[in-house]
């Protein structure tokens, strides 16, 4: 089983996962994925997979069989276990975790398509609902407080499968990361009594020169502060916490609005490699003021080197004002493929 460690001096956790080393692509490794002739995620290789969680299928088709469109599974290497007791302990100095948590894989489609752009919204809108009913099952787990939806695309942004899909991993406590966001929202919500999530959204609006598209519910534009080359923040414009909370009416226009910004990178950037990242409230938290739910779309342009570990600086060589514009000005239609 894994574990997790803390480091006493900034408060990170670690998850040491040996088996992880099992996966099909070694860490680090570059080159090819594993693609078509050897999917286990293809419609027809369902028992080269987990026992699936959930699937959306066609009526009468069997569990763990063909006529799925979204299907879930738990991750053949997980980086934390759903079976046994959570239990902690001091060790000196240091403080041990067991490996409890979940950790999952959503796969998008039957078929082998390696890009979620090339999928009709339709089929991207299931997806994000999907991710809804997973983090509403797992809500009641007392075990598990935070869970973290991620998609990798292609070697350099850590995938090892090139078929399109994505990832859950849910764990014990609230990541550092999204414990600094919190802080960080907590704090300026206590000085002004708003939430700054609604105030960057207001903000660009204003600003216009870093929008890259606006739709009724949802604002997408590269941040202020942008870490990355042609990194995309996708925005409610309406204030809510949990991404789990999410009406049917706006996933709709949510699964529009990614494929838009993923067939926009794609078309501009020569299909890159890419993460993108859903930042939610804890799984144990109610309604927040202070905190709002996003995506976080980055492009891998450019790599992590020295500098950025050593300082916590992020070098882009491309102001976003320039990223935005070149991603509003290319033109595609999400709706051509339905």
């Amino acid at each position: 089983m894994s574990e997790l460690r803390k480091d006493p001096i900034v408060g990170r956790w670690v998850i040491i996962a040996a088996e992880r080393a099992n996966r099909p692509l070694a860490p680090y490794a570059e080159g090819g994925l594993v693609g078509a002739a050897h999917c286990p995620f293809c419609a027809g290789n369902e028992a080269a997979t987990p026992v699936e969680i959930m699937a959306y299928r066609e009526r009468n088709a069997a569990a763990n069989s063909p006529g799925w469109r979204v299907r879930v599974v738990p991750n053949k290497f997980p980086a934390l276990g759903v079976e046994g007791e959570l239990h902690k302990r001091g060790l000196g100095l240091y403080d041990w975790m067991s490996g409890i948590g979940a950790h999952e894989v959503i796969i998008e489609c039957p078929h082998h398509e390696v890009s979620m752009a090339r999928l009709p919204v339709e089929s991207i809108r299931e997806v994000f609902w999907a991710y809804r009913d997973r983090l509403v099952d797992l809500k009641n787990d007392p075990r598990l407080v935070y869970g973290m939806i991620f998609k990798n695309v292609g070697a350099a942004a850590g995938a090892s499968l090139e078929h399109s899909h994505s990832q859950l991993i849910v764990t014990p406590i609230v990541p550092v990361n999204v414990q600094e966001e919190m802080t960080g929202s907590q704090n300026f919500f206590n000085y002004r009594g708003r939430c700054i999530y609604c105030d960057l959204v207001q903000e660009e609006l204003a600003f216009e020169k870093r929008v890259i598209l606006d739709t009724a519910h949802f604002l997408a534009f590269a941040p202020f502060a942008s870490r990355f080359p042609f990194e995309a923040w996708i925005v409610p414009k309406s204030h809510a916490s949990h991404y789990e909370a999410i009406a049917k009416p706006e996933l709709a226009e949510l699964a529009m609005v990614m494929k838009t910004i993923l067939m926009k990178q794609e078309s501009a950037l020569d299909r890159p490699a890419y993460n993108y990242i859903v930042h939610t409230s804890p799984l144990d938290a109610p309604p927040l003021k202070h905190y709002h739910w996003h995506i976080e779309i980055i492009p891998r342009l450019t790599r992590v080197a020295g500098f950025e570990w050593g300082t916590g600086f992020y070098i882009n060589p491309v102001a976003p004002e320039r990223a935005a514009a070149c991603l509003r000005e290319t033109e595609v239609d999400p709706y051509a493929n339905r």
